[in-house]
């Protein structure tokens, strides 16, 4: 683990990198990305299996171009998070382009749930959250193993003093405190945390642990469900939020269903910018009892 002050260095650097124009921030992501595709092997690695699976009717050539455009991305949204961690206000709210129903949730006499996928813009749309409609947030976040990195992480998302962050190892209720309070939670649907809560749902046909507390948690607390879909833009231009329809006919009685549902419409979204989804995690790191392990090296 890095030294403390090692840490500090590096988020000083990335705070000078925040007064740079956004299109020489881009240029230095993209060649990031391009670093880390050729020097971050096993994550290079699973992003490969993880296109392979979920998109096999592309070519290896087809394939190998996502896979190359999805670091570049990567790279920007690494570079591009001192932006949004310490730009200031005016200067976001110029950057990032909000369209649909953004202030659905201000409007909403019932609690409001944001679905957000993990798209390399996840940032964006966690900044729109507060600096475009007035109902604070709530979230749940991956707790950073270096103390001086998670400080940073729950500093930058929260700055604007409108937004809450709860560790995911933390117990559900000070979360289900605040939503009844009043706050929208902006909860990430789409990792794998295992099976507790979750059942294997197809995720572009591949088994996948999904997780079954979004749609409880509607239907326990009557919750009104937005999807949102964040976008990086070329060059300098910034970034779009689209804050979809609300869904009208979600949760049902049935969470398994719902699930379904909610991995159907992730895998539009995917398909309509695939380069730009998070292909760097283990979407399907648990398996049904029997298969095996789709990450294991081969050869």
């Amino acid at each position: 683990m890095l030294s403390r002050a090692a840490a500090r260095a590096l988020l000083a650097l990335l705070w000078l990198l925040h007064w740079l124009p956004l299109g020489v921030q881009a240029v230095l992501g993209a060649a990031l990305g391009r670093t880390l595709y050729t020097l971050a092997r096993e994550r290079r690695r699973i992003s490969a299996r993880n296109i392979q699976l979920c998109m096999p009717e592309l070519s290896p050539l087809q394939r190998r171009d996502l896979l190359r455009a999805h670091f570049r991305w990567l790279g920007r949204s690494a570079v591009e998070r001192a932006l949004l961690w310490y730009g200031r206000p005016a200067r976001l709210k110029r950057l990032i382009h909000v369209e649909g129903e953004v202030h659905f949730a201000e409007r909403s006499a019932r609690p409001v749930m944001w679905l957000v996928p993990h798209f390399v813009a996840l940032e964006a749309a966690g900044m729109a959250t507060q600096l475009f409609q007035r109902r604070p947030v709530a979230s749940v976040y991956q707790a950073q193993s270096h103390p001086v990195f998670d400080e940073a992480m729950r500093r930058g998302r929260s700055r604007f003093g409108q937004g809450e962050l709860f560790s995911r190892a933390d117990t559900a209720r000070p979360l289900l405190r605040d939503i009844r309070r009043g706050h929208a939670f902006f909860n990430l649907p789409d990792m794998d945390f295992g099976l507790k809560d979750a059942a294997f749902v197809p995720f572009f046909g591949v088994p996948a642990a999904t997780l079954l507390a979004p749609p409880r948690m509607a239907r326990l607390l009557d919750m009104a469900v937005q999807p949102v879909v964040a976008q990086m833009l070329p060059g300098g231009q910034g970034y779009r939020v689209c804050f979809l329809p609300p869904w009208t006919d979600w949760p049902s009685d049935d969470p398994v269903a719902d699930a379904r549902r909610m991995n159907e419409w992730i895998e539009e979204a995917v398909r309509a910018d695939p380069a730009q989804y998070l292909w760097v995690h283990k979407r399907f790191k648990t398996r049904p009892p029997g298969e095996p392990d789709v990450y294991a090296a081969r050869g």
